[in-house]
């Protein structure tokens, strides 16, 4: 089914409660969001999402410009579009800016083909099973008091959720850092599972002494511990800790997940559909994992990743973050900390018009 046309727009879908991520204040939700129409008038949509709002404009009109390349192309054709658009702009790629700005675009294109064909995305990836293990990580922010940290575990908890990832401070020490896991735990109970995030702020002394001490208090995860460009430093964290050292959301290239994986400088990896720049390079990293007997996550945008992890049989759990809930119908809602991909052609869910024309910049 041809492309005849081709549609990006710009959203701040503004947020009830601010916080503070990575030093910044966070008050909305930025997306790019690509529609592409085929001659038959299905339309499919994707997009992008960050916290704040530099170069979100630049980026729709790199997707913007890009698009108009998909005109005449055959919207099954994903992967000879993927390309054609990488080479295209590939002076500013590969990765990098090139990839958020055709992650939309591919999105919206496997979104149309599935409604073309009549399948989810989720089966047209392999359709390995129709559900992902959930797990809580908004509103568990650093900037929170210990009380609200505490209050924070119990709501995830109350809504089923059997594991919750909570963000650790840049310079705090150990007992610190202990103590936020402790007021999570005696929120969420003994029985939720307790992952950190260090946001890549550690060096390697303070993530293996940090690292150990958090061990002991039980938590099974340790996210970006170190700079992902620190291959030898977090291949000997991950041999020196008993917990799962996990990463891969800050790496937009196929090779560089090779490189990666190779060291052994993760035990779980993380992919981020915009970096990596959609669903089609997505599947490429996820067999690339398998290979190497990886589990794999998906880094927010639930509603897309849960498609993805679903159809792969290494898929491992899904970061529920719903950023883009108030402008979609029908958006996919975990139950007993369990995310179902939906079963409707194409993503499954669909755009809340007046919503988006509200939060349209």
């Amino acid at each position: 089914m041809e492309i005849t046309n081709v549609q990006v727009e710009v959203l701040k879908v503004t947020l009830g409660r601010t916080y503070a991520a990575g030093g910044r204040k966070v008050d909305g939700n930025w997306h790019v969001l690509a529609r592409v129409t085929t001659s038959d008038g299905t339309e499919g949509f994707g997009y992008v999402v960050k916290q704040r709002e530099d170069l979100v404009r630049a980026i729709a009109v790199a997707t913007q410009e890009l698009g108009q390349h998909l005109i005449g192309m055959d919207v099954i054709n994903v992967e000879a579009a993927w390309e054609l658009l990488a080479k295209r702009a590939d002076w500013v790629g590969p990765g990098g800016f090139l990839h958020w700005a055709i992650a939309p675009l591919d999105i919206a294109m496997w979104d149309a083909a599935g409604k073309v064909i009549r399948q989810p995305v989720y089966k047209m990836l392999g359709g390995y099973q129709n559900s992902i293990k959930a797990y809580a990580s908004d509103e568990l922010w650093y900037s929170l008091s210990i009380d609200e940290l505490e209050a924070s575990a119990a709501q995830h908890a109350a809504n089923g959720f059997s594991a919750i990832k909570l963000r650790l401070a840049k310079t705090a020490p150990a007992a610190e850092q202990v103590k936020r896991v402790h007021a999570a735990r005696k929120g969420a109970g003994p029985n939720v599972g307790i992952m950190v995030d260090a946001t890549e702020s550690w060096d390697f002394k303070h993530a293996l002494e940090v690292g150990r001490a958090l061990e002991e208090v039980g938590i099974f995860w340790l996210e970006d511990p170190l700079p992902h460009t620190d291959l030898k430093g977090l291949a000997e964290l991950a041999s020196k800790l008993e917990i799962s050292v996990t990463g891969g959301e800050h790496l937009y290239q196929l090779v560089q997940f090779r490189d990666t994986f190779k060291m052994r400088a993760l035990n779980i990896a993380i992919l981020d559909i915009a970096r990596v720049g959609g669903i089609t390079p997505w599947r490429k990293i996820a067999s690339l994992a398998e290979a190497f007997h990886m589990k794999i996550c998906g880094h927010v945008i639930p509603e897309v990743h849960v498609h993805l992890l679903s159809g792969v049989p290494n898929g491992h759990m899904v970061e529920y973050m719903p950023r883009s809930s108030p402008i979609l119908i029908d958006m996919p809602e975990p139950k007993d900390g369990i995310l179902k991909a939906p079963d409707s052609p194409g993503l499954g869910f669909s755009l809340n018009e007046k919503a988006v024309a509200q939060f349209r910049v």
